[in-house]
């Protein structure tokens, strides 16, 4: 899997200067994992195959299992813009779709607080090509989620400086829609927290084939590039069961767990820089003994990549590993002193402390010996 045009599903797609900034920039650090592979070979298998044609999946695993670097990794390989949609509880419509805003008078514009006139102007001057969303995270440089939240006071501001007035109304898109309209890829995280049924029938909608969606101002129908990749976490505080409609609408699924730990080694050896797999494999095999003990006694946290990710780069900084054990990944899964206990048990029992002293001397003998 080293030629990645082969993994590109319209190659004579022309995207924008815009949409080639938005393709997914594969870093060197980068291991192609079996999950990666897979998906790229049953997309492009089924891609002209009409009904068969396979453009939603599911990745469904724990926090830091890589979920959201795959769905990166698929915009590289098929040459597709990534964006993504981080989903909440108290979604509505609005945030499926879009949302209907009042235009304020400019006269009126001038009297509110510079953030909320600079934000507003921001959506009356665009061209409609990019969403709601994305326009206020490059005006006010915020986070997506802070724009969503930003969106929703500014209807409110907009419907209350028009009270009286004549008003004109415009259309903003959502990044779904966007996505849909345009045919990208699409990261849909966690869309298993929703609580109302209204929002995951609109999402369903959007998930089918020949899907298409009813905006106030135009039906539009799914561009044929459209991927949605639906990222979940398994057993996470606040999500249910993933809606049985939606998965139905899901062509191939992954399940993501914790890679083996010669993958896990690979992976961190190239993310870091770190070449002394002697103390990679000590730290890899804390990591799975603590994502185990804390599954076994129902703790929130999780022991992932991410978490082995950090710790490595720790340790290869000079970190003294025992210390930053818990600065990296047990106070990640808890500061509870009871669970603390059970974890540091765990490791003992398994002969993982006393290994992990031996990789703790072994890095003081590597910084000692540097020039």
């Amino acid at each position: 899997m080293n030629d990645r045009e082969s993994y590109l599903l319209s190659p004579a797609r022309s995207l924008t200067e815009e949409e080639r900034k938005l393709v997914w920039k594969m870093p060197q650090s980068h291991q192609v994992s079996e999950e990666e592979r897979r998906i790229c070979q049953e997309i492009k298998r089924n891609w002209d195959r009409g009904e068969l044609k396979i453009a939603n999946v599911l990745l469904e695993g724990d926090a830091g299992s890589g979920k959201t670097q795959l769905a990166k990794a698929l915009s590289a390989h098929f040459g597709l813009p990534y964006t993504k949609v981080t989903c909440f509880a108290d979604m509505d419509k609005s945030d499926i779709i879009g949302a209907i805003l009042p235009v304020v008078s400019s006269e009126r514009l001038e009297k509110l607080e510079p953030e909320d006139r600079a934000a507003l102007k921001a959506l009356y001057e665009s061209d409609g090509l990019q969403s709601a969303a994305e326009l206020l995270m490059n005006a006010l440089g915020v986070t997506r989620d802070v724009a969503a939240l930003k969106l929703k006071q500014l209807l409110k501001l907009a419907s209350e400086q028009s009270d009286g007035e004549p008003v004109e109304y415009r259309f903003y898109p959502s990044e779904i829609v966007r996505a849909f309209k345009q045919g990208y890829l699409l990261e849909i995280q966690e869309p298993n927290v929703i609580r109302d049924a209204a929002v995951l029938m609109a999402l369903n909608s959007a998930l089918e084939l020949d899907g298409s969606i009813n905006l106030p101002t135009e039906v539009i129908h799914r561009h044929p590039d459209f991927i949605a990749v639906i990222t979940a976490n398994r057993s996470y505080a606040g999500a249910r069961p993933l809606n049985e409609a939606l998965r139905d609408r899901v062509q191939h699924t992954e399940k993501m767990d914790l890679p083996v730990k010669e993958v896990m080694i690979e992976r961190a050896a190239a993310k870091t820089g770190y070449g002394d797999r002697e103390v990679l494999d000590v730290l890899a095999d804390i990591i799975i003994s603590l994502d185990k003990t804390a599954r076994a006694n129902a703790m929130k946290g999780v022991a992932g990549m991410r978490s082995y990710f950090y710790w490595a780069d720790a340790v290869a900084a000079g970190a003294a590993p025992r210390q930053s054990l818990y600065h990296k990944v047990i106070y990640k899964i808890t500061t509870d002193s009871e669970e603390i206990r059970l974890l540091e048990e765990a490791l003992e029992a398994r002969g993982l402390l006393a290994a992990l002293e031996e990789a703790s001397q072994q890095v003081k003998k590597n910084e000692t010996a540097k020039p």
